[in-house]
């Protein structure tokens, strides 16, 4: 099947050197027909803009449409497309809307009702006109010992027994969508997807004994049996190697891009990092001493640095940037520290610049609410290199900030920030060198399928002094107990945090919503309870954290929040987190929030609150988090209990959302596909080969558009 041309009317934009041959697919879906904006507004909010996205929406299920007996032979309950001639349109009496459209219908052995509620008349008759015979097709039901179909799934004239007569594909729908539309859709975008060049090695395709790309997408779109919905079939596991062919790729097109590049070796001599280790008022861990000796290692080298830092929470991560950062200024270059929001920037800088201070050295804060001279003026410091140390956000992108010299960029919490995003800050200076850092300890496979085989460097220490978190877990039902009990401890001095889920009530999830919970314990406590959470402005946010740290009166020692708390807020008088349903958190999340607490000298206690419906794998999940705090092992555990689906689809375990990966099936893959990945880049870093060619159309296909310029041009 060829691909379709892009119509006149579609608004084709692609990037300046995408295949022209995937136009037909990255089209907007309101270009299929039959999608017009508000059908379309649908289909964006369930898979994307683009026609390629539904292409990677694969069918959950089946219904098998080939059952076609006589009506006398007829299952009840069962799917079955029949053959029947129109008798009578019953139309229901104007005056009654209630009693249902009933059209007789019959064959040679027997009859049968098709019953509309609410039907149209004028469509009706247009589509079962009387006297003509048509395929209907649906579930019958006996009714007062009567055959009948209510609302058929389907009806056609005898020349569509081909497309009604089959196995359809059932898809995951959303409000406004119904599988006969979508589908339609689907089998839209599958008439416009092109025979693509294979960029697979033949030896391997034919060892594995896969379709081309083009076959595999129409199998994986045409189940006629359960088990071909599974991941483990021939078709969906090619598809999966396409796309994590195309992620390992891209990761080491960028890693070999960084690689190449000529690195302008950092060494410093030490003094300002010795001035800040005296000030430090705790000593550094094994793992914190290994890992800058590592970037220390790394600096120096005649290779630019790529390197992850893991730690877990409260590990000790910003004291190792910093130290790293110190040896950009002992060398009289810069470097900067960028986080994804203002609270986690915020926080840094708070870490940062009283340590920096102490050694002598000015560090400026960057986010987006600077504004007009002061911004000006900061930019034209930084220009100039007088000051040496900036933290700030993505403002630090924008074209207009420069740099004297910079060495290194420190990106946190980077899975927020993209490839591109990331070599975009490199690009600021000469041979910049990369630190990326996260709190949330990826498994290994995970590691694997996000970064390849990425430098990476691992806080496991506590650092000394950090008071254990006593973890309890009880149900709702409990909810008094849990307030009596942040009453003890506000009145003994301590602050509380209060986590909910949601920021407002919804009448479809029994969930304690963030506003709703704020106002019953404000009835409480009156005015020492705070609300922070998504919705709300930077500068609302900061003023309420600022009272519930202390800092501003009058202060706060309840904070009501949702997760915009999970990262980057240090509150050491903090003694209990109670977090309400905590059966719908992930994990590696639950675990982040609970490191927000037990910062200080007292003793703290994180409660989990969990529902009366919560089944026993949430539970087991709960239990985890009651024996270890240990953040690798449990990101082990939630790959173990949740699947790496989802660990890999939610947004606190930090990485990329495949849409046809299944690492719980394709977990082998990923080795291949790096192997893969590192051997075609030894043998053609230009991706100029026939097969370079098609490999530089699957980054396309798969979006990894960043990637492909860092093919080597030569």
């Amino acid at each position: 099947m060829s691909a379709a041309p892009a119509q006149e009317n579609e608004t084709v934009v692609p990037p300046r050197s995408r295949p022209e041959v995937l136009f037909p697919i990255f089209a907007p879906v309101t270009a299929l027909k039959g999608v017009g904006p508000r059908i379309g507004k649908n289909i964006e909010r369930l898979v994307g803009e683009q026609v390629v996205n539904l292409l990677w929406h694969m069918p959950s299920g089946l219904i098998d449409r080939r059952y076609s007996p006589a009506l006398s032979d007829l299952e009840p309950g069962r799917v079955a497309t029949l053959e029947l001639t129109v008798n009578k349109h019953h139309p229901p009496p104007a005056a009654n809307r209630r009693i249902p459209y009933r059209i007789d219908c019959s064959d040679e052995t027997g009859e049968i009702t098709l019953i509309y509620f609410h039907g149209r008349k004028d469509y009706l008759s247009k589509a079962l006109p009387e006297g003509e015979v048509r395929l209907v097709s649906g579930t019958a039901e006996l009714y007062d010992g009567r055959l009948q179909i209510t609302h058929p799934d389907m009806v056609g004239g005898l020349d569509e027994r081909e497309s009604i007569m089959r196995v359809q594909p059932v898809y995951p729908l959303t409000e406004g969508l119904s599988q006969n539309v979508l589908g339609k859709a689907i089998a839209g975008a599958l008439e416009r997807a092109p025979d693509l060049p294979e960029w697979l090695d033949p030896a391997f395709l034919k060892e594995r004994g896969w379709d081309s790309w083009h076959e595999a997408l129409l199998a994986a779109h045409s189940p006629t049996e359960k088990t071909d919905l599974y991941g483990g079939t021939q078709a969906r596991t090619r598809l999966a190697y396409d796309e994590v062919l195309a992620s390992q790729l891209a990761i080491s097109l960028v890693r070999s891009h960084v690689r190449r590049q000529p690195g302008c070796p950092t060494v410093g001599n030490g003094q300002l990092r010795s001035k800040v280790l005296t000030a430090l008022p705790f000593m550094l861990t094994g793992s914190q001493e290994k890992a800058m000796e590592d970037i220390a290692d790394d600096m120096s080298s005649e290779h630019r640095m790529l390197r992850l830092l893991q730690g877990d929470v409260g590990s000790g991560k910003t004291v190792v940037a910093l130290m790293a950062m110190l040896t950009a200024v002992e060398a009289g270059r810069q470097a900067v520290l960028m986080a994804p929001t203002e609270i986690l920037a915020q926080q840094h800088f708070a870490t940062i610049a009283p340590l920096a201070e102490a050694a002598g050295v000015e560090c400026v804060q960057l986010t987006g609410r600077d504004k007009g001279k002061s911004r000006t003026a900061l930019l034209e410091r930084l220009a100039s290199g007088e000051v040496p140390l900036a933290v700030g956000t993505h403002a630090l992108f924008q074209d207009d900030i420069a740099f004297r010299d910079l060495a290194l960029a420190v990106v946190d919490e980077q899975h927020r920030f993209g490839v591109h995003q990331r070599m975009l800050l490199a690009d600021k200076g000469n041979a910049v060198d990369v630190l990326l850092m996260t709190a949330t300890p990826i498994p290994r496979t995970l590691m694997l399928a996000a970064y390849g085989d990425l430098d990476e460097s691992q806080l496991r220490d506590k650092p000394a002094g950090r008071k254990k978190v006593v973890t309890t877990t009880a149900s709702v039902d409990r909810l008094e107990d849990a307030i009596a009990g942040v009453r003890r401890q506000v009145e003994s001095g301590g602050k509380v945090f209060w986590v909910c889920p949601l920021v407002e009530e919804s009448e479809t999830i029994d969930v304690a919503a963030a506003t709703a919970r704020y106002a019953a314990l404000q009835q409480r406590f009156g005015e020492r309870v705070g609300l922070v959470h998504g919705k709300m402005t930077g500068k609302e946010k900061d003023a309420v954290m600022a009272r519930f740290a202390g800092s501003d009166k009058p202060s706060l020692d309840i904070l009501v929040a949702t997760t915009v708390i999970e990262v980057g807020v240090d509150v050491p008088d903090a003694t209990v987190m109670v977090i309400e349903h905590a059966e719908r958190f992930g994990l590696a999340q639950l675990h982040q929030l609970r490191g927000r607490i037990g910062r200080g000298s007292r003793e703290a206690t994180c409660l989990l609150l969990f529902g009366r419906e919560t089944g026993k794998t949430a539970r087991e999940r709960l239990k985890v988090l009651r024996e270890t705090d240990d953040g690798f092992e449990i990101a082990e555990q939630d790959l173990r209990l949740r699947g790496a689906g989802d660990v890999l689809g939610t947004r606190q375990s930090g990485l990329p959302e495949f849409r046809l990966v299944d690492l719980d099936a394709h977990a082998e893959l990923l080795a291949i596909a790096r192997d893969d990945a590192r051997l075609i880049i030894e043998r053609d870093p230009e991706l100029k080969s026939a097969r370079g060619n098609a490999l530089r159309t699957l980054l396309y296909l798969f979006e990894r558009d960043a990637a492909v310029r860092y093919a080597r041009t030569g």
